[in-house]
Order: C-alpha cells, then sequence, then structure tokens
C-alpha cells in the first residue's frame, strides 16, 4: 500500500525501483510541492489498522494495490462513482474527515486513449475480464463507448463483467469466447488488451489475437507498461495502426490522483521521463 502525506521541510531521495513512487516524487519536485509519497508495505490482517493510522495521522490519501483494493472498502466512508460499480478502488481520497475510495486505473487509461481517440460513439473490442479489464472496460462505458465485446478464456468471468456493463452503464456489452487465435471483428474501432501476457520478464509472449485482423483505422491499446513497446503494440505498428502503450495509462493514472491529493494539475512528461529514466 502506497501511503501519501504531507510534509514540512526536505525532500529525502526517492525510492527510484518502485515506478509509482518514482513518478509522483518527480511530480511533486518538478512542481515544488512539499509532499511525499512513500511505499508501505501492509500485510492483509493489519489492513484496519493501517487505514486508522492514516485518519489518526491526517494523511491526505494513500494507494492500495492488490490484495487490499476490495477488502479497503469495508473501511472507508465511500465511494465514487465509478469504484462502486467496479467494486474496486485504488485511489483513497480525504474529504474533511471521510475517506473517499476511487478508481483511477480505467480512468488512466481512457486517458491516455483520449490523446489518441475518443470512444464515445465506439466499437470496442476487450480482451481479458480481471481486475483492470473490469476497470477498463467500466470506464470506456461512461466514456460513452456504445459497443464492447470482452474477449476472455473463462466464460465466467468474462460474463460477468459483460452482465456489470449492461446492468450499470449505457452501453451494449457481449461476450466472445477466447479459443484459440482471436480475429478481431472488422467494423472494431477500439482494441484494448488487459491481461498480463507480455509483462516483464515474459518481454517476448504474445496474446493470441490474430494481427492480420487489425487493420489501419482501429486503434490498439496495451495496459503493460513494462515493456512500453510489447510485442503487440509493434505488430499494430506494422500494420499501419496508431497505439497506446501502458506507460501512458500508468501516468494518467497517477496525474488523477495526485489532482484529488493535492488539487494540483501536475506535468504529465515529467512523470513520464520519471518512468522512462527508470529502463522500463
Amino acid at each position: 500500500m502506497n501511503f501519501l502525506l504531507p510534509l514540512t521541510g526536505s525532500f529525502a531521495q526517492p525510492a527510484a525501483e518502485n515506478p509509482t513512487v518514482a513518478m509522483i516524487e518527480a511530480a511533486f519536485r518538478h512542481h515544488g510541492l512539499d509532499w511525499r509519497y512513500i511505499n508501505v508495505e501492509v500485510a492483509p490482517d493489519d489492513l484496519a489498522d493501517a487505514v486508522r493510522g492514516a485518519r489518526a495521522m491526517g494523511w491526505r490519501g494513500f494507494n492500495c494495490s492488490i490484495p487490499h483494493k476490495v477488502a479497503v472498502i469495508d473501511h472507508l466512508d465511500g465511494l465514487g462513482k465509478s469504484a462502486a460499480i467496479i467494486g474496486a478502488v485504488n485511489t483513497i481520497v480525504r474529504d474533511g474527515d471521510r475517506l473517499i475510495g476511487e478508481n483511477t486505473d480505467g480512468r488512466g487509461f481512457v486517458a491516455a486513449l483520449k490523446s489518441v481517440v475518443d470512444p464515445a460513439d465506439k466499437s470496442v473490442v476487450l480482451f481479458g475480464a480481471g481486475g483492470a479489464a473490469r476497470a477498463v472496460a467500466v470506464e470506456m462505458a461512461l466514456a460513452g463507448a456504445a459497443r464492447i465485446t470482452v474477449a476472455n478464456r473463462s466464460a465466467g468471468r468474462g460474463q460477468a463483467v459483460v452482465d456489470l456493463l449492461n446492468d450499470r452503464t449505457d452501453v451494449h456489452a457481449s461476450y466472445a469466447p477466447w479459443e484459440g487465435t482471436f480475429s478481431v471483428p472488422s467494423g472494431s474501432d477500439i482494441v484494448i488488451h488487459a491481461t498480463s501476457v507480455g509483462l516483464y520478464p515474459d518481454v517476448n509472449a504474445m496474446p493470441d489475437i490474430d494481427t492480420d485482423s487489425l487493420t489501419q483505422d482501429m486503434v490498439v491499446a496495451d495496459g503493460i507498461h513494462n515493456p512500453p513497446l510489447t510485442r503487440l503494440l509493434q505488430a499494430a505498428k506494422d500494420r499501419g495502426c496508431k497505439t497506446v502503450d501502458g506507460l501512458g495509462m500508468l501516468v494518467q493514472q497517477g496525474v488523477i490522483g495526485v489532482k484529488y491529493w493535492t488539487g494540483v494539475d501536475v506535468d504529465s512528461q515529467v512523470m513520464r521521463q520519471a518512468l522512462l529514466n527508470l529502463e522500463l
């Protein structure tokens, strides 16, 4: 769990090995914000005490990583709109005496995507049905996507995401079995890969997607941030597609989080460069 707190005094050396710490601390330094973002390991049995400690010390908020994204909800006072639909949070914000849970993962992805294409009224194919895919699916729906096809190996998990979208948003969602090599349907506008295939150290892994079915009028996005240029994105570039990498998603969710905590619109390029300096 990463806790954020305001401090007076000078900055200490940031933990450069942690990408989120590195980029947020870089933003604080660049904007002259006398804040710190530190990494704190919290065991599941200690989660309640950790949240009580954050309240008691007046911390402005914190991030939650796995395995706390769902369990922390029981210790909060409320949820933002998308977090309530997703059923998981990664960002907690102090609002007076209340702690409010938000989910910036999907919003960060959509913000990065919007630098290339507006999801409104678009037809989307989403690969994956895990926590990251669920967050992206909900935010794409809230951003106005017309149709979302969820392709997943497990029919149960895939259909669960589809049912959530159809029940809680205005998008038309459907499930497509991901059996063998998946061909992206013609007429798709946006293709999103939201599984862990290709994540470091398995950088040569390739999701079982027929890249010959990608056309140059499609935008292909990959949630993998390490490496930023995955084999899927390289194949999409070779097909003439516009692409969005996972580094952009990571940066944008950080931008949103810092805005929640400090009220400052930080420079996303400073944060991205901090990540590139880590040679992700």
